[in-house]
């Protein structure tokens, strides 16, 4: 199979720092391997003649421990590799300070609905031909100082290109970074050409090639958020100044002005460090890209004010149908919509499910989780009462506790329209402090509503967690402080379950939200694309749709609430979905 995958001709090579394809591999730690992961599905499931890259995390993300006041503590997520992928012969080696450092890979395949192939290269340091600090760097995902995540993404990048050229992928015609993390790659890329016209410098025919070839997807809204390293990392990781640092025309000083993080050119790069450079790698990777998108309109329009000299366009996310879909919904759809898995359009013909059934299906789902509840935590919930979910990492502009501003209105609100619980999920990254606060703010919040709301925090959130939580509550939750929210696909999962969302208008929400038709808004739209923080009149809207709106409808017109629910699925299941994502990407940018 390998040596007919590797003779096939592939036309787009997918580079993500993290991939999400099981859960039993912690190869990811949230929506952006997530997103790789269901972008690799739909490709496959559409036969595109793809091929992806990652880095290998013998340790994982981590496995979270939850204390009962809330504080998180944190372990390796140890796992057998060899229980999921297939190690290839190949071996290449990428030079890093003074010596070089051997990777092999190990092989997933990702099958589609009509068999075609999508194989995943996962690139792995740990071999015993490396010093052991080498041999870490494909130990942690997001572990390690700012020097490790440099030599990481010197891995993927670099040694990605060179991978699929000891596996015979020659004839790769789109390279498609999904985030900054893989921008190195353009230095090798960028290399080859050299090396082909007999050259030992980069000149602008070279970029012009290279950047035909190139496709970037930004999902970070802030500039904090873009991985920039000082130069004089970069001096440390390549002391000899080979490949893209033979940068000799005006085309190329122009390039390494725009990454480089100064108003002026320096001679070298040892002067760049020296006077205190850093270089941006989303800047690298907008400049060497034909063509780079945000990952929803908003957040297109975002981005663009971010970077201004840059023409940034928008292909909006989405979720893979045939995964996200819960067993109880899939059989409905199997029953009723019959192409749904082939053609994710056909599922705006859900209008016409029978209610009954969509209720069915539903009730089923939320048994699930309940049950999945019991097991975590002893805990049984009524199925009869509302329930709310909210499951997204644990960090402060994410806004979990935005819900819990106010202990006494919650306690009204149960008193006036009706009961709901809560079910919370989601892990902080082990040094962001205050996601950890939030945490430990729920955990408060559940002792002290323990007689009027009940709320679970359920520990270990990934992909099995969160499809039981987005298909099993009857409302999903989304407070992202505006406009720090790129997408996000939490809601989208819930909509292909028939679950309607109450979200701040942000990210993919403000496509999709249709004022009680396909859900609820908290707050008005944002015209702007300033940060604007006002969590005492998003409480107080969150309060008034759930109170005033949303608890009436469920519990005295569930028929309305069916309806709702109906068109969640037809027209928000049927749009949202990385079938129609893939297919915009290739025809916007792979085709371009």
């Amino acid at each position: 199979m390998a040596d007919k995958l590797t003779t096939q001709k592939r036309l787009v090579a997918y580079f993500s720092m993290e991939i999400a394809l099981e859960n039993a591999m912690p190869s990811y730690s949230g929506g952006l391997g997530v997103l790789a992961g269901d972008t690799i599905r739909a490709a496959a499931d559409l036969k595109l003649p793809m091929v992806a890259i990652s880095l290998l995390y013998r340790k994982g993300f981590f496995t979270q421990i939850l204390s009962e006041d809330g504080v998180q503590t944190e372990e390796p997520a140890e796992w057998r590799v060899e229980d999921f992928l297939k190690e290839e012969p190949a071996r290449v080696s990428v030079p890093l300070e003074n010596r070089r450092v051997e990777l092999r890979c190990w092989r997933y395949d990702a099958v589609g609905a009509r068999g075609h192939i999508v194989p995943i290269y996962f690139l792995d340091a740990d071999l015993p031909s490396n010093e052991e600090r080498d041999r870490n760097l494909t130990g942690s995902l997001y572990g390690g100082d700012s020097y490790y995540r440099l030599c990481q993404e010197v891995l993927l990048g670099i040694g990605g290109v060179r991978m699929l050229r000891a596996l015979g992928y020659e004839d790769i015609s789109r390279y498609h970074m999904n985030e900054g993390h893989a921008a190195l790659l353009t230095l090798e890329l960028l290399g080859e050409e050299a090396e082909k016209a007999g050259r030992e410098s980069v000149i602008g025919e070279d970029i012009e090639k290279v950047r035909r070839k190139c496709v970037f997807t930004t999902h970070t809204p802030v500039p904090a958020g873009h991985d920039r390293f000082p130069m004089e990392f970069l001096t440390r990781a390549f002391p000899e100044q080979t490949g893209f640092f033979n940068l000799k025309d005006a085309s190329s000083a122009e390039l390494l002005k725009r990454v480089l993080q100064a108003e002026s050119n320096f001679p070298d790069l040892h002067d760049a460090a020296r006077r205190g450079a850093s270089v941006n790698m989303t800047q690298l990777a907008l400049g060497l890209s034909n063509f780079v998108n945000g990952v929803a309109k908003k957040h297109g329009e975002v981005s663009r004010r971010m970077f201004p000299e840059f023409l940034i366009e928008a292909i909006t996310n989405g979720v893979h149908a045939a995964t996200w879909a819960a067993p109880a919904f899939q059989q409905l759809f199997d029953r009723y919509i019959p192409s749904w898995r082939e053609d994710n359009y056909s599922l705006r013909s859900a209008l016409g499910l029978p209610v009954e059934e969509v209720w069915a299906a539903h009730l089923i789902s939320k048994h699930e989780l309940f049950e999945t509840v019991r097991l975590k935590t002893g805990l049984k919930l009524d199925p009869e009462v509302f329930t709310i979910g909210f499951a997204r990492r644990a960090t402060s502009y994410k806004r979990a506790d935005l819900i819990l501003s106010d202990l006494d209105r919650l306690r009204e609100i149960v008193k006036n329209a009706g009961k709901f619980q809560i079910v919370f999920a989601g892990k902080a990254h082990p040094n962001d402090g205050s996601g950890k606060e939030i945490i430990k703010k729920i955990f408060k919040a559940k002792k002290a509503l323990k007689k009027n709301v009940q709320i679970v925090f359920l520990d270990n959130y990934n992909m099995e967690l969160g499809g039981k939580i987005t298909a099993g509550v009857d409302l999903w939750l989304n407070t992202p402080q505006f406009p720090l929210e790129a997408s996000g696909t939490s809601g989208m999962k819930a909509a292909l379950n028939g679950v309607p969302s109450l979200s701040i208008l942000d990210g993919w929400w403000v496509e999709g939200h249709i004022e009680g038709v396909t859900g609820w808004s908290i707050g008005e739209l944002h015209r702007g694309t300033d940060v604007s923080t006002d969590n005492a009149g998003e409480a107080e809207s969150l309060y008034h749709k759930l109170g005033d709106v949303i608890l009436p409808l469920y519990y005295n017109d569930r028929q309305k609430f069916l309806e709702v629910m109906l068109h969640a699925i037809a027209i928000n299941g049927s749009f949202f979905n990385t079938q129609r994502m893939v297919q915009q990407y290739v025809t916007d940018a792979y085709l371009r």
